[in-house]
């Protein structure tokens, strides 16, 4: 099963298209926020894909959630755009609200710079970002889950 992650597209969604498009066998999209309104439509043009959407601190009238939890392909992932868990300056918080919560996998966004660091049994990943990029050219990620185990990948747009 492979997974598709977002986050902080920041109005680009010519972007987000463009990975939905060079990800057909994504079976889940998590999308964390930072312009959640990018992702929205798509929705509708990719109905075998089941959508998470979450909002960010620049979707600044959203009514979405900025954090959730879901299980998918066996796995239990922890979803968040980060600005609540001091991501910036640490991933400790959002480790310890991963693993309370029994969780494999804990996503994350915020900082625009990508990361794949396994920890303590869980997997922590920000995809960094699609539209506004930090130290790096633009990204996004891809979580593969099998029998064996998870592999997430971070892939240039």
């Amino acid at each position: 099963m492979r997974i598709l992650v977002i986050s902080d597209s920041h109005k680009r969604g010519d972007i987000i298209e463009k990975i939905l498009y060079a990800q057909p066998t994504a079976s889940h999209v998590f999308f964390l926020g930072d312009i959640a309104s990018d992702i929205e439509d798509y929705t509708y043009i990719f109905p075998e894909k089941q959508f998470h959407i979450l909002s960010g601190n620049c979707d600044y009238f959203s009514n979405l959630p900025s954090s959730s939890m879901e299980n998918v392909g066996g796995k239990r992932i922890f979803y968040t755009h980060g600005h609540t868990l001091g991501v910036k300056s640490s991933t400790e918080h959002l480790l310890k609200t991963a693993k309370a919560n029994g969780c494999d996998i804990a996503l994350f966004g915020h900082t625009h710079i990508p990361l794949t660091l396994y920890e303590d049994e869980v997997w922590l990943v920000n995809p960094g970002s699609c539209g506004h990029p930090r130290g790096t050219k633009a990204t996004y990620a891809v979580i593969d889950i099998e029998n064996n185990g998870v592999m997430p990948i971070i892939i240039e747009v």
